[in-house]
């Protein structure tokens, strides 16, 4: 990429004193892998794609259905059917022709996870399931590599950032996953599409501080309720 297309593209977060051109070719060497490509994994690809980040995986195997619409910003009525991952690709690339972009159109699982998640320097876990969250926490334990971590349920989210130079992880904050069934899950008991969309921003937001080295979160657990607008930080 030529310095003027760099300035061109990136020049209004750049003249930030805070990231500089520095910053930015931190985010242009980045590596970072996205886990699900949806209500969250959407918002969080949108946006350190944009900001440049160099290079990123995309983890999903589901395919595109009409209820992921109303969160699922990267896909539309026409891609019904299609994979998520290669058409998140395909979506990001286009925002940003200027970064390579890999898809692995696969379920991550305890066979897979240490070969996928070896490459990247940065794993974001947009999972909606305590199986792969973790199963992604224990392998980025495993290979030593940072974890931003978000979920959300109802009008509620949370968002840390785990393994992050001798930080803690996961089971440091719950030990063991809840059983399944005690778990709801949004597809019982439902979200507005604009929450995922404003966690999945945050997560992203973290992401590229924590690529430029930005002051980020440490052993603390952020819960944000945007019913009644209540922003709690713990730490553990």
């Amino acid at each position: 990429m030529s310095v003027i297309q760099d300035f061109l593209r990136y020049n209004r977060q750049v003249i930030l004193p805070e990231i500089g051109d520095e910053g930015q070719e931190k985010l242009k060497k980045a590596k970072v892998l996205v886990i699900g490509a949806g209500g969250l994994g959407c918002p969080i690809l949108q946006y350190i794609a944009t900001a440049g980040v160099g290079t990123i995986g995309i983890v999903d195997f589901d395919k595109i259905e009409i209820h992921n619409l109303h969160r699922q910003i990267l896909y539309t009525e026409d891609q019904i059917g299609l994979p998520k991952a290669t058409t998140a690709k395909s979506t990001v690339e286009k925002l940003n022709p200027l970064i390579q972009v890999q898809a692995f159109e696969e379920k991550l699982t305890a066979d897979n996870a240490s070969r996928i998640i070896a490459d990247f320097d940065l794993v974001v876990d947009g999972s909606d399931n305590f199986s792969t969250r973790y199963l992604v926490n224990d392998t980025c334990v495993a290979l030593g590599k940072t974890l931003v971590y978000g979920s959300i349920l109802g009008f509620e989210g949370q968002l840390a950032v785990f393994n992050h130079q001798g930080s803690k992880n996961l089971r440091d904050l719950f030990p063991e996953p809840p059983n399944p069934k005690d778990v709801p899950n949004c597809s019982f008991n439902g979200v507005l599409g604009t929450l995922p969309g404003m966690i999945g921003t945050m997560m992203a937001h973290e992401t590229l501080k924590l690529i430029i080295g930005l002051p980020s979160l440490k052993n603390e657990l952020i819960l944000y309720s945007t019913l009644n607008w209540s922003f709690t930080k713990l730490n553990f």
